[in-house]
């Protein structure tokens, strides 16, 4: 079924009972030419475009929950691509431009909204950082833009623009950014990979990797042993654990990163504002909740819950910004489980097992990235070679010394 304005129109005067299942329930086939494991976000982008633009029909999506239960429905919805090093921006413009028209590609309505973003900074230091990355988004085809303070005030009077610690000097501004509805991604993506033939299979855990003579043969599950020619895991938060599996110890680590949403409130903010003196981004949702996040909780875990002092803090950092937030009621939290990597930076790669494939690392990064994520991870299990806008994620870069440090601050995950 195809979606459109006068299929809406058809469903409402014929009491809605045209309406068809998103995706199938299938049952796993003995096996597949590619299995990809994880049903989040990058899993499903995979399975779209390996089915889509490299034609493979014979695929398997695994996913021990169901659809939109990770990582891809529960962030804060935020769509950028103002990245400054080389091995980052030219991949992140690339996922903007699919962004753009991936409403068109899915036939489904993803809620994308290029609202811009604002990265505000409060000295001068941070103001010629801002505008080497600019600098560095334009050299790439991205768009950028520096405000300076007057220019701010504009757009957004209810900034706190004379705090004697946090002055605001000015903004880098991306129009093309914006928001997107996480969970209508991840339906979206699971729709037409289905039509397309993938088989996604929910509630099915895998529980092993079976590995003969260095090759990868297929996954062990809960519903059974599912052959396959490659399997690709794209599990965020959990990419520890399955690669362990395989013997694998990845430079990864899994944290918590809460997010929050407030009681819904009139339009109030225009764009996504990030806070250049503390951990702290926000925007308002089409219902009027203005949706924000900030630090890592400082441990390890693979819980989807944080801890109070965060709270305290992502709290702060909103209320040293703009004081109103102070009077906006915190409806509820949530935390997703992070694969921190060491350098902060992704990974799509080859494995040293052969037939096996990784996908993970994303950090922040991993909603914003999810189109690009999939077509390039779709890319490689498809040609057994990188694409062109992935080079640089290898897996081997923390051997080889080549790290995408975009933040600058070393081999410590928990500070990325």
């Amino acid at each position: 079924m195809r979606y459109s304005g006068f299929r809406v129109i058809k469903e409402a005067l014929t009491g809605h009972k045209g309406w068809k299942p998103v995706w199938r329930e299938p049952e796993p086939k003995a096996h597949y030419d590619i299995i990809v494991i994880g049903g989040g976000g990058h899993g499903l982008a995979t399975a779209h475009y390996l089915s889509k633009v490299y034609g493979q029909r014979n695929v398997a999506v695994v996913e021990k929950g169901w659809i939109g239960g990770g990582n891809v429905g529960r962030n804060t919805t935020i769509v950028r691509s103002n990245y400054m090093l080389d091995g980052n921006e030219p991949f992140y413009e690339f996922s903007m431009k699919l962004w753009e028209g991936l409403e068109q590609d899915l036939n489904y309505n993803a809620m994308m909204s290029q609202r811009g973003i604002i990265n505000l900074f409060h000295t001068d230091g941070q103001r010629d950082a801002y505008t080497r990355r600019g600098n560095a988004m334009i050299l790439n085809g991205a768009d950028a833009e520096l405000l300076d303070a007057d220019q701010v005030r504009k757009e957004h009077p209810y900034l706190n623009f004379d705090d004697a610690r946090f002055p605001i000097k000015g903004g880098l501004v991306q129009r093309r950014a914006g928001t997107a509805r996480h969970d209508a991604v991840a339906w979206g993506f699971a729709r037409s990979a289905d039509l397309q033939g993938v088989d996604i299979i929910q509630n099915c855990e895998v529980t092993g990797l079976r590995i003969e003579n260095g090759k990868c043969l297929g996954v062990e599950t809960t519903k059974g042993f599912i052959g396959a020619n490659k399997v690709g895991c794209a599990v965020a938060g959990s990419s520890g654990r399955v690669m362990g599996m395989a013997g694998m110890r990845l430079p990864i680590e899994s944290h918590v990163l809460q997010a929050f949403v407030s009681e819904g409130l009139k339009p109030v903010l225009p764009s996504v504002i990030t806070f250049g003196a503390g951990h702290f981004y926000v925007s308002q949702s089409d219902k009027g909740g203005l949706v924000f996040g900030g630090d890592l909780d400082g441990y390890n875990t693979y819980a989807q819950r944080g801890n109070l002092p965060v709270v305290e803090d992502v709290c702060e950092g909103g209320v040293a910004l703009m004081p109103m937030i102070g009077r906006a009621r915190l409806l509820r939290m949530w935390g997703g489980v992070m694969d921190m990597s060491m350098d902060g930076s992704p990974i799509i790669d080859r494995t040293p097992v052969e037939g096996l494939y990784f996908n993970g690392g994303w950090c922040y990064g991993g909603f914003k990235a999810t189109p690009a994520s999939g077509h390039c991870f779709a890319h490689l299990l498809a040609k057994d070679e990188p694409h062109p806008v992935a080079t640089a994620y290898r897996l081997d870069r923390f051997q080889t010394g080549r790290m995408i440090d975009e933040k600058g601050v070393g081999n410590q995950p928990n500070l990325h």
